[in-house]
Formats: structure tokens, sequence, C-alpha cells
């Protein structure tokens, strides 16, 4: 069985994310998807998401093309999750090529085009100034 991984944030769910999951899910059977953890995406980015991480993870769960969502803790931990889900593809949006490359010995990697003209962060933005 082709079992696909991902990983994002998904904060303020847009269809950028929609687009980007149904794409992921497309390369294999089974789709889990590693939402990043309130820690790690402050780590990342020096701000918290504005929905929990909790709530994050209902939204994605939510999705029919998604079989299962875990916490992820650590961008250094990707190869473990990868081996303990027995994923053979990593999915991740193309504003990561390359980063992820040294998994290759492991699974196929595929860095996906982000849908244009939007972005979380855009939107975070944008609100912030109404």
């Amino acid at each position: 069985m082709n079992r696909v991984i991902t990983f994002g944030t998904f904060d303020v769910f847009h269809v950028g994310h929609i687009n980007i999951l149904e794409r992921a899910a497309s390369y294999g059977e089974e789709l889990i998807v590693g939402v990043s953890s309130d820690a790690l995406n402050f780590s990342k980015k020096q701000r918290y998401p504005i929905y929990s991480e909790s709530d994050r993870m209902k939204i994605i769960s939510s999705l029919k093309f998604v079989t299962s969502v875990f916490l992820e803790e650590s961008l250094e931990l990707k190869l473990d999750y990868i081996k303990k889900y027995k994923a053979s593809t990593l999915v991740m949006g193309d504003d990561w090529e390359g980063r992820f490359d040294w998994v290759k010995s492991e699974c196929d990697v595929i860095y996906l085009p982000r849908t244009p003209s939007i972005s979380t962060t855009e939107i975070i933005e944008v609100v912030r100034k109404l």
C-alpha cells in the first residue's frame, strides 16, 4: 500500500490547504498528515498559530481524503515520522524545495506548487490591518 505523508501548520484554513492536501492524496491510497504543534510553529515563525493545535488537527482530520492526523513536534523528526507511519512518499509544498531531499533513501519526495496568490501569512496581515 502506498502511504503518503505530508506536514504543515494549516492555520487559518484556506483553499490552498485543500488543494495541496487533495493533490498529495492522489499519490497514494492513504494520506497521513502531521500538523505542526503550537510550539514548533512558534520556533519556525516566532508567532503562535491563530487556531490551537487541537482545532487544526480536527479541521484536517475532517477532510474525506485524509486517512490520519498526528501532531508534529519537531522538523528534525521527519524521518522518524516517515518510518513510524510506513510512508512511501513525502509530499511538501515547493516553498520547501530541496529541504527534505535527505529522506530520499527512505521514500520518494515530491514538492508540489503552492496555490498562487494565497497564503496564511498574507491573510493574517490583511486581517490585522482591518
